[in-house]
């Protein structure tokens, strides 16, 4: 008998440094365990809901978070070292401009309906974290959707409008209901909870025994 499909929902933001960290973790340890089937659905959440819609300057945004842009200096290094651990890059010097995230949210809601969720996502991830790219510009958004394969014309049309603003809002709002206030979460099968950008060898292990015991009660 067919194994029934874990559905993996990963609650994160384009712009929290740890969920580019645990996107490339959570798909290591989808590989370790590459033998159990998944539906894996990228579920958006806002990190700073305050930032108006049209973004702010990156050293406004860190002085009213962290007190100044030296002060997030420190803590920078320790997600620098960790991202280039994984093979990523991050160059916070490079981000000049702090976005809303609603925009980049509605593209990858968007990209899943052509089964582009997850390039989508690490798309913008490495425009923002990589190259500095501004997320508040329709033109860089147009672009990141152009180079995971959708329509360009499309995308600018539909940015233009308010579609799925609502349904992006409702489903960030009902993640923090639920009591999500760190992300990366990760949720398996929609009861276990594990939050943070664990080891890819942690998350392999809970899907497997998640899976497992899903496939038994069925």
């Amino acid at each position: 008998m067919a194994l029934k499909p874990l559905q993996i929902d990963i609650v994160s933001d384009v712009v929290c440094p740890w969920c580019y960290i645990g996107k490339k973790r959570i798909e290591d340890a989808l590989a370790l365990a590459s033998d159990v089937p998944v539906e894996v659905h990228w579920r958006p959440f806002f990190l700073n809901p305050w930032v108006p819609r049209e973004g702010i300057s990156r050293d406004e945004y860190l002085t009213q978070k962290f007190g100044s842009p030296e002060a997030y200096k420190n803590i920078a290094g320790r997600v620098v070292a960790a991202a280039a651990d994984e093979g990523l890059e991050y160059n916070s010097d490079r981000v000049k401009r702090q976005p809303n995230t609603i925009d980049s949210h509605r593209l990858i809601h968007w990209a899943e309906a052509e089964g582009k969720a997850a390039p989508m996502k690490q798309r913008l991830m490495e425009l923002y974290f990589r190259d500095g790219g501004d997320l508040t510009s329709t033109d860089v958004l147009v672009q990141a959707a152009a180079d995971v394969g959708m329509d360009a014309d499309s995308v600018r049309q539909r940015l233009a409008t308010d579609e799925d603003v609502g349904l992006i809002s409702a489903l960030a709002q009902d993640a923090s209901e639920k009591g999500i206030s760190g992300v990366p979460t990760f949720v398996f099968a929609q009861k276990y909870a594990v939050s943070g950008a664990q080891p890819a060898d942690q998350l392999a292990r809970a899907i497997r025994q998640i899976s497992a015991e899903i496939n038994q009660a069925a």
